[in-house]
């Protein structure tokens, strides 16, 4: 079953403010919350569709690979590792989405009375990292067959000496005296129609539930260093320029243990000596000779995938498009397959001597030297339209 467009899922158009994307997801999220829909579990179906719609679309890198691309462009994304709706952990939604719930809900059913599975005790550790962009260039032999690139990338990394934590050993960690640990302060209001209760991120601590009392000496206190690290990346068949690829966790470190951000990888083509690309086909101009192109020959072309010989007939006219089936670029996530197309051009001496002058002189009164284009043969424009369709 093909997957639902995220706008229509939070009902929001593609020009929707971050605010917009937020207060939409939190409308359809009330509405199938598991605790207003138990033992519901199409209910429960379209609440995990909606976190992943929100998990897009707030986020302006991914949102911009789903308008490029729909869903190809973002499948794998998710930060729990989903590709869909219905794959996702719900305990990922709350500890991703959490906040979102208990801003201002009746506590009833987001963040007050029984909690499910201990989630009302799971809170934010540290400040989540930056994302990074990186240019990566590749070659038409790389895009065409996929290759792993190992780059090195500047980096904060976690510090090594308090794994992370800020601390300068693990008695300078001390649990949040204004919120207990929980990285939550509860507030309840009697109203008309009953009590109220509200969930907010502990001001003292940040959400993280505990206090850091002395710092750690190599990172100051931050928990991360800035450094290097090698980072692997599988680049699959058929990638273009201007792509974007997302490698989540791989981007800086968080302050004090929290979550790292995503390295973007922003894919660039190095040009060809021989060959140009577009789209997924490949063009290459074959130059020859007068007398090749009236008696026929044999040549050999270069091509993404090494050389490849072709038949040239007798009378072939310059701007003669050959097709190579099936000897151009992959498509990502799709059996589809580009063509090599060749251009013939027939090169024209530019200088004679006298000799080659008076044989092609005796040649220019034949029949056969006169100018007979073929009604059947296709015009300039239609080739060019032939060459790149």
């Amino acid at each position: 079953m093909s997957k639902r467009d995220f706008y229509e899922i939070l009902g929001v158009g593609k020009t929707a403010s971050t605010d917009e994307i937020k207060k939409a997801y939190r409308k359809v999220a009330m509405q199938y919350h598991p605790d207003r829909n138990p033992g519901d579990k199409a209910a429960e179906e379209k609440f995990k569709e909606a976190a992943e719609a929100y998990e897009i679309l707030s986020d302006a890198d991914k949102k911009a690979q789903y308008d490029r691309y729909g869903h190809a462009g973002v499948s794998g994304q998710g930060r729990g590792g989903y590709s869909g709706g219905g794959g996702m952990n719900m305990e990922d939604i709350f500890s991703q989405f959490g906040d979102i719930f208990g801003e201002d809900l009746f506590g009833n059913f987001f963040g007050g009375g029984q909690q499910r599975g201990g989630r009302g005790q799971q809170r934010s550790r540290g400040v989540r990292g930056s994302n990074l962009r990186v240019k990566l260039k590749l070659t038409y032999e790389e895009i065409a067959k996929g290759v792993t690139k190992n780059i090195k990338v500047k980096k904060y990394v976690s510090c090594a000496t308090c794994s992370g934590s800020g601390a300068k050993d693990k008695g300078s960690v001390q649990t949040c005296n204004a919120c207990g640990g929980s990285g939550q302060v509860r507030r309840v209001q009697n109203t008309f129609l009953g009590q109220m209760q509200t969930v907010t991120t502990c001001p003292t601590c940040n959400g993280e539930g505990t206090t850091v009392t002395a710092k750690c000496t190599s990172c100051k206190g931050e928990g991360r260093v800035y450094g290097e690290e090698t980072v692997s990346i599988d680049i699959p068949a058929g990638v273009q320029e201007g792509m974007q690829m997302n490698v989540g966790g791989k981007g800086n470190a968080g302050e004090r243990g929290g979550s790292p951000g995503d390295l973007i990888i922003l894919i660039e083509e190095e040009p060809h000596k021989e060959l140009h690309r577009e789209g997924l086909n490949v063009a290459y101009e074959l130059h020859i000779s007068f007398t090749d192109a009236a008696f026929g020959t044999q040549v050999e072309v270069p091509t993404i995938d090494g050389r490849a010989k072709i038949k040239i007939p007798a009378g072939t006219q310059s701007g003669k498009v050959f097709r190579l089936k099936g000897k151009g670029f992959p498509a990502v996530n799709s059996y589809e397959k580009g063509d090599q197309l060749i251009q013939v051009n027939i090169w024209t001496p530019q200088h004679l001597s006298s000799e080659e002058k008076a044989m092609l002189e005796k040649l220019s009164g034949s029949p056969n030297f006169k100018p007979h284009p073929d009604k059947n043969e296709k015009n300039f424009f239609d080739k060019i339209k032939d060459m790149f369709s």
